[in-house]
């Protein structure tokens, strides 16, 4: 068995005083490569899996402890591109996270959940906090449309952690004409109500701070007439979706 220092991701780039993605101030590792194409990725240089930086389960601890003072709250959140692409990295850092009494979280659109691979998900889970879950939209043709792939295995993933009572918080980027549909929203909102681990339900407006990677890359922003949603859109949908909704504790 490999030891934490013979363990290497393939590290996109870390934010040390993240305050968005899990509870509390927490350091947040984005790793590379992820197979969905979302058309508003502000990521856009996530997607390749060819390797930009390796970083060992040593490193990120050892770069942690620098700043741990901050994180009396918070934790370690791992985020992509696709952190399950990643299993083995993910499952070690968790592990010795958890060993060293590290809050865990996982931030994932379940891009590459594989039942299949269920043994590894459960090892995962033991040591994952929590999950925040991406869903991108609740309609398979439309998330094929807006992804370039299906939404089955994102809502198998959601499917497992409930039964494994994981914590999870729903996270949905609202797109106007595209994600914000009433009809699309009261669907999700009733998916979301068949499951019984969800603490919280995120509505993340869309916005455009990544055209600027799509054009050093030399590629076309498909989304450039899609404008940022207006607060009133924003606050409807989070009507629909978290109003009297029945949130685990």
């Amino acid at each position: 068995m490999k030891t934490c220092n013979e363990v290497y991701g393939n590290v996109h780039s870390i934010e040390t005083l993240g305050a968005f993605d899990g509870p509390g101030i927490r350091y947040v590792l984005f790793l590379q490569g992820c197979p969905f194409q979302c058309q508003y990725c502000h990521n856009r240089d996530t997607w390749s899996t060819k390797e930009n930086k390796l970083m060992s389960v040593l490193d990120i601890l050892d770069d942690y402890k620098k700043y741990k003072h901050f994180y009396k709250n918070g934790g370690i959140t791992v985020s992509g591109g696709e952190p399950l692409l990643q299993m083995n990295f993910l499952i070690t850092l968790f592990k010795e996270a958890k060993a060293h009494g590290i809050h865990t979280c996982l931030d994932t659109s379940a891009a590459c959940y594989n039942a299949k691979q269920s043994s590894d998900f459960q090892l995962l889970m033991k040591y994952t906090d929590l999950v925040l879950l991406d869903i991108k939209h609740i309609n398979n043709e439309k998330h094929i449309l807006l992804t370039g792939s299906s939404n089955k295995q994102v809502l198998e993933f959601a499917e497992y952690l409930n039964e494994l009572s994981n914590p999870v918080i729903i996270r949905h980027v609202l797109v106007p004409s595209i994600t914000d549909g009433i009809d699309d929203l009261n669907q999700l909102r009733a998916y979301l109500e068949t499951l019984s681990n969800i603490k919280d339900i995120e509505v993340l407006p869309y916005h455009k701070y990544g055209i600027s990677k799509w054009k050093e890359m030399g590629l076309v922003y498909p989304l450039s007439h899609i404008e940022e949603p207006s607060r009133e859109k924003i606050e409807f949908a989070k009507h629909i979706l978290k109003h009297n909704f029945p949130f685990h504790k």
